[in-house]
């Protein structure tokens, strides 16, 4: 690192060394995919919840369940998460019943599995990009110590050449140094605090749809006997 006067964050940046600027590079993408999949999510996650919102008040206002499954199923995409497992056991409870009518252990069971099945793949949904959020929380601040210790070791290996040794011929690589650390705390703070924060929603999510399951199957029980 050459001796400079320029200490400004442009240029200590630019002439940091290759291997620090790889590493910058590279915690600056990780900051660009964490921040992209935190948007992504936030809306992902929003649109769930009033998905879910309103098909509850859908199905709690009393009307024909099986009205409701039809005006499901004409549009799974746009009824959200909570409309899909009900649609997948509602139409294997009609199946069902039309099979084995004279089984209601039967009955009750295929939809069970059908509901259990639709509740994990979109769970799996909800969930996704939360591992790579959990990882760029966790890695990029020893990313970005890597840097910092490259940077101090460049610094101090450049005082070799020089017959006497003054702060100033340090502090360029020592703050390329801190730069490096600097980046990769930018980079995982917003994940970790996104990760927590997603993960705490999507439990409040799967809480909801744990307790719709459970409640359709009462109803269904009650319609069987």
């Amino acid at each position: 690192m050459p001796v400079t006067s320029d200490m400004s964050l442009l240029s200590l940046i630019t002439q940091a060394s290759l291997p620090v600027q790889l590493i910058m590079l590279m915690l600056l993408g990780i900051s660009i995919m964490s921040w992209t999949y935190i948007f992504a999510k936030r809306f992902a996650l929003r649109k769930a919840t009033t998905q879910t919102r309103r098909f509850e008040d859908d199905f709690w206002s009393g009307g024909d369940l099986s009205m409701l499954q039809q005006a499901v199923a004409s549009r799974r995409a746009e009824q959200g998460a909570l409309a899909r497992i009900f649609d997948a056991g509602m139409t294997e409870f009609l199946k069902a019943r039309r099979s084995t009518p004279n089984d209601p252990v039967a009955v009750l069971d295929g939809p069970r599995r059908a509901m259990r099945a639709a509740y994990q793949r979109e769970m799996d949904v909800l969930e996704s990009h939360l591992n790579f959020l959990a990882s760029a929380g966790s890695v990029s601040p020893y990313i970005g110590l890597l840097g910092t210790v490259w940077g101090i070791m460049h610094a101090f290996m450049g005082l070799s050449n020089m017959q006497q040794a003054t702060l100033a011929a340090v502090a360029p690589g020592i703050a390329e140094a801190l730069i490096a650390t600097a980046i990769g705390l930018f980079a995982a703070i917003p994940a970790v605090v996104a990760y927590n924060r997603f993960t705490n929603d999507i439990d409040r999510i799967s809480i909801r749809f744990d307790a719709f399951v459970d409640e359709f199957l009462n109803i269904l029980q009650r319609q069987v006997r």
